[in-house]
């Protein structure tokens, strides 16, 4: 088990200067924060060797400005491949149809619309759906029933209501 007290108190006393540290390599404070807390949660994960070295600050500042390092050639390994590759294309926005569709299923209830998007949208069979939400198949293929018929309810409104707006 790990020394919890000893790790706080270890955290509490260094973790000020650990950000000041990697703010001043990345200049960029949310990224700073983030390698410290990655370097930390790497320390506590090995605490009970870390603690016995003679510097563990050292091992952490280390573990933070790599951890930083590596975020910073990722990100500028990125940007070559985005002026290597040029910009992606433009997606075409939903059509009409598709935010209709979306707008009725967030009208339903939040167990028929889950079903409804992993059988329809990702395709995946009712007892995989069944077992995705803890449900019992029975009561997926009730949610699945439903959902239709609130669904065509709901679109067939809208139609209508178009319909009678011309």
């Amino acid at each position: 088990m790990p020394d919890v007290d000893g790790f706080d108190e270890f955290y509490r006393g260094s973790r000020q200067r650990l950000l000041g540290f990697v703010y001043a390599l990345t200049g960029d404070r949310v990224e700073a924060q983030d390698a410290v807390q990655e370097a930390y949660i790497r320390a506590w994960q090995r605490w009970s060797t870390v603690s016995r070295y003679d510097d563990p600050e050292a091992w952490v500042r280390v573990v933070a400005s790599r951890v930083a390092v590596s975020r910073w050639r990722s990100l500028r390994s990125r940007a070559r491949a985005y002026l290597r590759h040029g910009a992606t294309e433009t997606v075409p926005g939903p059509g009409t149809d598709t935010i209709e569709v979306v707008a009725a299923l967030r009208r339903l209830p939040e167990e028929q619309r889950t079903a409804i998007a992993l059988y329809y949208l990702m395709g995946m069979p009712v007892a995989e759906v069944a077992r995705e939400t803890e449900a019992p198949v029975g009561t997926v293929k009730a949610r699945l029933s439903r959902g239709r018929v609130a669904l065509a309810g709901l679109l067939a409104v809208s139609d209508l209501e178009e319909a009678t707006d011309a």
